[in-house]
């Protein structure tokens, strides 16, 4: 049998089987190493979305360059922030939310020196936070602002969650902004400083899934399986908790304990509770957070409030 018949004979045989030519669906996400978004490197390590049809990769790109990425094609879907979303919109980086990956539980909070008895005595000091736009930022603005101050009352040191933590334990800056895992290096190191605030305290951060229109528009079968791989991975995590914390935890280099632990401080979302969550918290919360991020000059108009979301893939 010469190469073109037998090509001809393989080619006829992988019709006959079911699924031999399915072609799973290239998708690049970018995420950071938010203890929230490992079910979605849950998803991928345990083999979740390629059951699903999808050849999905993971990049980690800091959230202050993740629009960047976005823009540039290197990604089509991201993890992150409900406000972030409408920076990114906002600024000419067109994206919909599909559904909501947590809600934080202390998990996101503000480390001070011992010597700091109240976020109001931060006025004139030094706070780490990433750079505006992102959600520490956010976050630290919206703590400010619930204490009668802003972000002008105080010096603001652009750093990243990691080094933030690792910074602050240091002995430099007068404040942290930071979050799980490395939240839980300053709850270890209780001499360099305190948690003085949370999101136990300040309900305001959670996060949300999202892909550009363009890509949502042609892959809509795509969009549904990534939805379902996310749930899918949720209920891996109840099933069979040890070996999902382990997968999870190696990722950003915990133990499976020790990733337990900083999971502890946040919420996944269910369908039920992104059902839940998109049919009215999603657009309330939304609206604050755009006047919030006005006043800091972050937006200069909101965007099309109405087109942030797209939640019938959770059904």
């Amino acid at each position: 049998m010469n190469r073109t018949i037998l090509a001809a004979a393989l080619a006829a045989l992988a019709m006959t089987v079911p699924g031999a030519v399915a072609q799973e669906t290239k998708i690049a996400i970018g995420i950071s190493g938010w203890t929230g978004f490992a079910p979605l490197t849950l998803a991928k390590e345990a083999g979740i979305f390629k059951k699903n049809g999808l050849d999905v990769t993971i990049k980690k790109i800091p959230q202050a360059s993740r629009h960047l990425a976005i823009l540039s094609g290197d990604i089509q879907c991201a993890a992150t922030t409900v406000e972030t979303w409408i920076v990114w919109n906002a600024n000419g980086v067109p994206t919909t939310q599909l559904f909501q990956l947590d809600k934080s539980y202390g998990a996101d909070g503000m480390a001070v020196r011992n010597s700091i008895a109240s976020i109001k005595d931060l006025k004139g000091k030094s706070i780490a936070a990433s750079a505006p736009g992102t959600a520490p930022y956010f976050t630290l603005a919206w703590m400010l602002k619930k204490n009668g101050l802003t972000v002008k009352d105080v010096n603001v040191v652009n750093m990243e969650p990691g080094p933030a933590a690792q910074a602050f334990i240091a002995g430099q800056n007068d404040a942290a902004m930071t979050y799980e895992p490395y939240l839980s290096s300053v709850r270890a190191a209780p001499e360099a400083g305190k948690i003085i605030a949370t999101t136990l305290d300040y309900p305001m951060v959670m996060d949300t899934f999202g892909c550009t229109p363009d890509f949502i528009a042609k892959n809509e079968k795509a969009v549904k399986a990534l939805a379902e791989s996310y749930f899918e991975a949720l209920d891996m995590i109840a099933r069979e908790p040890a070996k999902a914390n382990q997968i999870m935890g190696a990722d950003v280099k915990q133990t499976a304990e020790a990733f337990a632990k900083s999971a502890a401080y946040l919420r996944w979302q269910d369908r039920a509770a992104n059902k839940a969550f998109f049919a009215g918290e999603h657009a309330k919360f939304s609206d604050e957070a755009a006047d919030l991020l006005l006043e800091l000059g972050i937006i200069k108009q909101k965007p099309d409030m109405a087109k942030l979301a797209d939640p019938r893939f959770i059904q």
